[in-house]
């Protein structure tokens, strides 16, 4: 599929979903008007989000799911959602890096965008699950990349697991960087996948700082597995768009909100 192509395909479906969210219910010859494309684009729209269990189709349409969570696209689909924001969000997340520290980076497209930003780091140690991190990170001669073990999950293109887990039970970081696929001000930070949650928990409990990073279209959404409470994090790098009241919730529970 033309990258493109495929862009606008996630949007829709993204803001397909955050209208059913809305009204609890979506019309196929509305959402056609909406996007101005064709009836039968929609139909397979809500087709394919419903073989996720994002959805109920229902004639002509289809009806919000109790407990909606967050989509759990693939990398190639997540790099190009908010891009922009990401971008800005992975520069001031490494500005917080000193020279020599050692720091995890979760799986994720936002985290990816800090590894892009290192290249003004000296002597620094790199502990990450993500193979496209990796990718990034071997560019740099500078920076020391340590891989825990795992089997792959082809979503992330993260290492998760038993061996994964065992291997970062024994190590302690300066800073842990988070990436989320939602989070609640109240609960806290959430991802699609059990595996991924029980890792970043792991990344979480031995690093001296969390810092949770995620663009402001990740707040007050929710999704399978509970990754953590927010009095777990340190410090949060979003963008303009979070909401004033979102933001004096969190300070006022003690958090660090940075916007970038």
């Amino acid at each position: 599929m033309d990258g493109s192509l495929k862009k606008t395909t996630v949007d829709r479906r993204e803001k397909i979903m955050k209208l059913l969210a809305e009204n609890g219910k979506v019309y196929v010859h509305e959402l056609s008007a909406l996007f101005k494309v064709s009836e039968v684009t929609i139909r397979n729209d809500l087709d394919q989000l419903e073989k996720k269990n994002h959805l109920i189709r229902a004639r002509g349409g289809a009806l919000k799911m109790e407990g909606q969570v967050s989509l759990d696209f693939n990398l190639s689909e997540k790099h190009q959602l908010h891009y922009p924001e990401k971008a800005r969000i992975g520069k001031k997340a490494a500005a917080l890096i000193a020279n020599s520290e050692t720091i995890i980076l979760d799986s994720g497209t936002t985290t990816a965008e800090i590894a892009r930003n290192l290249t003004g780091c000296d002597g620094i140690s790199v502990i990450t699950n993500a193979i496209n991190i990796v990718n990034i990170l071997v560019q740099n001669p500078n920076i020391n990349v340590i891989i825990p073990g795992g089997y792959l999950r082809q979503n992330s293109l993260s290492l998760v697991g038993p061996f994964a887990s065992k291997s970062l039970k024994s190590l302690y970081v300066d800073k842990a960087f988070i990436g989320v696929d939602g989070f609640d001000p109240k609960l806290g930070a959430f991802t699609p996948n059990i595996e991924e949650a029980y890792l970043n928990e792991i990344m979480i409990d031995i690093a001296k700082e969390v810092i949770l990073v995620a663009d402001s279209s990740k707040f007050n959404r929710k999704s399978l597995a509970h990754i953590c409470p927010t009095s777990k994090i340190d410090v949060i790098i979003t963008d303009e768009g979070l909401a004033e009241a979102d933001r004096k919730l969190l300070e006022d529970s003690g958090i660090r909100v940075l916007i970038a």
